[in-house]
């Protein structure tokens, strides 16, 4: 089906699933649906999503923490992508990195309570899984090393470190800083019954104008077997996604692993294999994060490319991407699922398709149509929480009207294989 025939019949199925008042209508759904993800972020960096303030007390921390999953489980959502490693630091007790500073204002100082045991035990009393979120190569939000708490690997070892666009990140290129970041990840791996790990889309950082990303000595040491330094860095990216993925599933078989990445792999001007989309950023070039491969050569559980447009945005139109990457994820053993920008609604300074509360119904809607799409991951629990225009609430009630399990793992099956 043709680009512009596919969007025609996407917006046409649309339309026969509205109101008398223009509303997309609710579908006929069993009251117990299929295995779905129903999934929410909560972001803990720069208090973003929870705690809302550093330095309150265990007790406070853990009544917020509660909270939203409470709400989760009001709103019949299935999964929790809890961040626990925002900034190269851990919000459990990691012999690795010190204690995040989100937690009290110090970093390195103790909480006095363990918010990743916590998480993953009230989670699972609610019937949630726990998805525990890490930022892999992002060290600090500011370029000042000696801001970082004295014990900080990345004081001990600053060759590992590469400032750029005025914060701090861990080079990629480097075979010690891809062993170091696994066994901080996998310590929490180890400690505690995840149900999964979850990886963001800051691999290597998004390109800041004027300034380049100084990975000279590392490339000169390391890439000698490529033609050129960009297939070098998604080559590191690929190792750590590959390395990664095994690792997961010697220590905890039926723990999942999965990544969340920018929306647009390329745009079809880029590469015919693309996107008919015209976004300003590419996970491919950009990111260094060949996204498609991964879930064509099913290196991991689940995909969540981040979805953050309106239906007929122009630059990325939501209609043209959900199909792209259903076709991309057709016969994969990486399930599909769609991030959704949950906290553009309501925003007045988003477009006019934002102030309507049926846009994301909508989202979900168009999506029903492509069967590899396995369910959705709404950005982010604070926006869940506050529903300013009713747009969550508007999916509960045309989608979610009963309870639904998430997915989980099939073991047995080894990383790249594929089946």
């Amino acid at each position: 089906m043709g680009r512009l025939s596919r969007r025609a019949f996407a917006l046409a199925a649309l339309s026969t699933l509205t109101t008398a008042s223009g509303a997309a209508a609710a579908p006929r759904r069993p009251w117990w649906a299929p295995a779905e993800m129903r999934g929410v972020w909560l972001a803990t960096v720069s208090n973003r999503d929870w705690p809302s303030k550093p330095g309150l007390t265990a007790a406070q921390q853990r009544a917020e923490l509660i909270a939203h999953l409470d709400r989760a489980a009001a709103d019949r959502l299935n999964a929790v992508m809890f961040q626990v490693r925002p900034t190269a630091d851990a919000l459990w007790p990691s012999p690795y990195e010190p204690w995040s500073q989100y937690l009290t204002g110090t970093q390195g100082k103790n909480p006095g309570w363990d918010p990743l045991g916590t998480a993953v035990t009230e989670a699972h009393r609610r019937g949630l899984q726990l998805h525990a979120w890490f930022n892999p190569y992002r060290i600090a939000n500011h370029a000042d090393p000696t801001k970082l708490a004295a014990s900080h690997p990345a004081r001990k070892h600053p060759d590992w470190v590469v400032p750029y666009g005025g914060k701090l990140h861990y080079n990629p290129g480097l075979p010690e800083v891809r062993a170091f970041v696994q066994d901080a990840i996998l310590d929490a791996v180890h400690k505690y019954p995840v149900d999964a790990v979850h990886f963001d889309d800051y691999f290597y950082p998004y390109p800041v104008a004027g300034q380049t990303f100084d990975d000279d000595a590392a490339y000169d040491a390391y890439g000698s077997a490529f033609s050129n330094r960009a297939d070098w860095r998604r080559d590191n990216i690929d190792k750590l996604v590959l390395e990664t993925a095994a690792r997961i599933k010697r220590i905890r078989p039926t723990a999942q692993f999965g990544i969340s990445p920018f929306g647009v792999w390329r745009n079809a001007a880029t590469d015919p294999l693309g996107s008919d989309t015209r976004a300003g950023v590419q996970s491919y070039d950009d990111n260094f994060a060949d996204t498609r491969k991964w879930v064509r050569e099913g290196w991991i559980d689940y995909l969540v490319p981040q979805l953050y447009w309106n239906i007929g945005f122009a630059a990325a139109d939501y209609a043209e991407l959900v199909p792209w990457w259903a076709e991309q994820a057709r016969g994969s053993s990486t399930k599909l699922y769609l991030g959704e920008a949950l906290y553009k609604a309501g925003d007045p300074a988003q477009p006019a398709a934002w102030q309507d509360p049926a846009e994301l119904s909508r989202h979900l809607t168009l999506a029903r149509e492509y069967a590899p799409v396995r369910g959705h991951v709404f950005f982010a629990a604070k926006e869940v929480a506050a529903d300013r225009i009713g747009a969550m609430a508007r999916v509960v009630a045309d989608h979610y009207r009963g309870p639904a399990a998430p997915p989980r793992r099939v073991t047995g099956r080894s990383a790249g294989s594929g089946a």
